[in-house]
């Protein structure tokens, strides 16, 4: 019988609390715990600290988790809760990503202070991201535009675009969503057109291998779906040495029995690009994603990734 609360690793962004709390919640009332027995811990990582930099100069997506995997591993923490898309593609030895919950609106959020709409925006004006998909898919799209790396919380963007330091900015609608901020949008970008990132609105559980008392715990919120999706859309990224510094989309849906991916490839500047679509059962979710980055690897020749160097 647990008699001390579960503690559970976070940052400390309103973001990342949001998440937190809904994973702590959907935990109480599944296993009938009041939700006092579950601890949020909050802890400041190198990537929270660190923004005036991009992520690229400074270390890549481990910069959100280092910290936590440090205390999850001395046993501090019980488990962790994260962004899928924060997480790199190999974890520290020990660790796992143990569980998911049902994955939110997966598409990027444009949000306009000059005009309502990506295509709509003057010429010249200037447009603030933080993801170097985003930057290259802006480029694809819109070459006339001047992109700017532009980072830090949801709220620190905002309001660096109402001071008129950018012409507009992009966002994970899912992110806005759990913040309750569905009315900031001025536009919800097509995933076919602008496909998301990797993991891109899904939350996973970070937990230790063989802490079958946790993993049981856990266990029990797991969304199949998302866990095959994202398991089909990290092998993707695993295959290509996906990074903060690579511009890399992917996408995987699940009906249960079948898994569909359809990923893409972009040099900085947007203007080179390959796609590519695979199906196959969920069941090879993982070897679907690395089979879908190996055929676009060898399509788009070795020349390609020269670029991303």
């Amino acid at each position: 019988m647990q008699t001390k609360p579960f503690r559970i690793g976070t940052r400390g962004s309103p973001l990342a609390l949001a998440q937190a709390h809904e994973t702590r919640d959907r935990l109480a009332a599944v296993h009938g715990l009041s939700p006092e027995m579950f601890e949020v811990v909050i802890l400041s990582t190198k990537g929270d600290r660190i923004t005036d930099r991009s992520l690229a100069e400074i270390g890549g997506k481990g910069l959100f988790t280092e910290e936590i995997e440090q205390q999850l591993l001395s046993g501090e923490l019980d488990f962790a809760v994260h962004s899928s898309k924060d997480m790199p593609t190999k974890l520290p030895d020990g660790l796992c990503l143990s569980a998911y919950l049902p994955r939110e609106d997966v598409r990027d959020a444009f949000i306009g202070r000059t005009a309502p709409k990506l295509m709509d925006l003057p010429e010249g004006v200037t447009v603030g991201s933080s993801s170097l998909r985003r930057q290259a898919l802006i480029r694809r799209l819109r070459p006339d535009i001047n992109v700017i790396t532009y980072r830090g919380q949801v709220e620190t963007r905002l309001r660096k675009l109402a001071e008129g330091q950018v012409d507009a900015t992009l966002l994970a609608y899912a992110g806005l969503k759990r913040l309750g901020m569905t009315d900031v949008p001025t536009e919800l970008l097509d995933p076919e057109a602008f496909p998301p990132a990797p993991a891109q609105g899904a939350i996973c559980i970070e937990s230790r291998i063989g802490d079958s008392r946790i993993n049981d715990l856990l266990a029990a919120i797991d969304d199949a779906r998302t866990h095959e999706a994202v398991a089909c859309e990290r092998g993707f990224l695993a295959t290509l040495d996906g990074s903060c510094r690579t511009p890399i989309a992917g996408l995987a849906t699940s009906d249960g029995k079948h898994l569909r991916f359809s990923g893409m490839i972009l040099t900085p500047d947007g203007q080179t690009h390959h796609r590519v679509e695979i199906e196959g059962k969920t069941a090879d979710a993982e070897a679907l994603g690395q089979k879908a980055g190996e055929e676009i690897r060898a399509k788009a020749g070795p020349g390609f990734f020269a670029s991303w160097s």
